[in-house]
């Protein structure tokens, strides 16, 4: 397996067809990173003699690079992270409509486009986590109850440039409606003692040190940390049980619209559905796999079973611009 991004921008921004570089090979234009990708690249060269080529970047410069490569370009399928990146990516029709019985079977229909152009790989429960020292998970309840005044001070969040809390956002715009949905996300903010943090690593390094007692995250952000140390004082709560469940996300995969290998770029995607691949996608970033028959990493399963919300993911695109422009009404920064 190979990786050359500086010839391949070259290449390209000097205008040569850069797909005649890559005429036998299956390539990949992925927003995981490299060490999240790689080792399944490997699994599947060894098992088919396949070589895959990738090509690693933020989703946004991506898939700016195969709108303006249009048939040119050596990219036969595209992996990115979040459902709303997903769904610009069918929007902006850089991907093509997938008929395969073995995705419709290992994927769950709410996990994957509803015209098959897109397809979930690994699950992300986006959930509320506490400091287990400041707050009995007898005090939570659900992502609206955050912003309850008791929680005055005490809520931590990410900024709402990042994508996930837009999805959480446009979430609740699809169940509740814009102006339900506003006054949650405005009782947040008030709730905030601190700016947003760029990142969910910090806001939950926040929350140990006491700046805040309760944020929402991730989970394989809070796994990360439990792996460096297993004795950080934060534990997970499962919210919304009683209701919608756990804003679940993907990180997912589409076959391009100019694929120039459209029958092996089908046949990677549906082994990264299946069972033998599932369980190494899902335990490299700590996530859950998409396939029900697969069970997740020891440290996963150990935060324990929950209801997870069944609404089609490909609703957090859908909303995305309304919920951008709600929580900056609201100022939520």
């Amino acid at each position: 397996m190979k990786k050359s991004v500086p010839a391949l921008l070259t290449a390209f921004f000097l205008g040569v067809n850069i797909a005649a570089a890559y005429a036998d090979e299956l390539v990949v234009y992925s927003a995981r990173k490299e060490h999240l990708i790689k080792p399944l690249f490997d699994m599947y060269t060894t098992k088919t003699g396949v070589q895959v080529k990738y090509v690693t970047g933020k989703a946004g410069a991506l898939l700016e690079r195969l709108k303006a490569e249009g048939s040119n370009t050596p990219a036969d399928l595209f992996i990115t992270v979040d459902a709303g990146n997903l769904w610009k990516a069918a929007k902006e029709v850089v991907l093509q409509p997938v008929e395969s019985e073995v995705l419709k079977k290992n994927v769950p229909s709410h996990l994957r486009d509803p015209q098959n152009r897109w397809f979930g790989l690994s699950v992300r429960a986006r959930t509320i986590v506490y400091n287990k020292d400041r707050v009995s998970p007898s005090d939570l309840d659900s992502y609206s109850s955050l912003g309850e005044p008791r929680w005055k001070g005490r809520l931590l969040l990410r900024t709402s440039k990042k994508v996930y809390n837009q999805s959480l956002v446009a979430s609740l715009i699809a169940e509740k409606g814009e102006t339900a949905s506003e006054k949650v996300v405005s009782s947040w903010v008030a709730n905030l003692p601190v700016a947003p943090f760029s990142s969910d690593t910090k806001a939950l390094e926040a929350v140990m040190a006491g700046v805040g007692d309760v944020t929402v995250v991730n989970t394989y952000y809070l796994g990360r940390l439990l792996k460096k140390n297993s004795d950080i004082p934060l534990a997970i709560f499962w919210p919304n049980q009683n209701g919608t469940g756990v804003h679940m996300n993907v990180s997912g995969a589409g076959v391009t619209k100019h694929a120039k290998h459209r029958d092996q770029a089908v046949k990677l995607l549906e082994w990264l559905s299946s069972d033998e691949a599932q369980g190494t996608f899902a335990s490299l970033n700590l996530e859950y796999a998409v396939n029900s028959s697969v069970k997740p990493d020891p440290l996963v399963a150990a935060w324990g079973e929950f209801k997870g919300n069944p609404i089609n993911v490909a609703k957090y695109g859908e909303y995305q611009a309304q919920a951008i422009k709600l929580m900056d009404r609201v100022g939520y920064k």
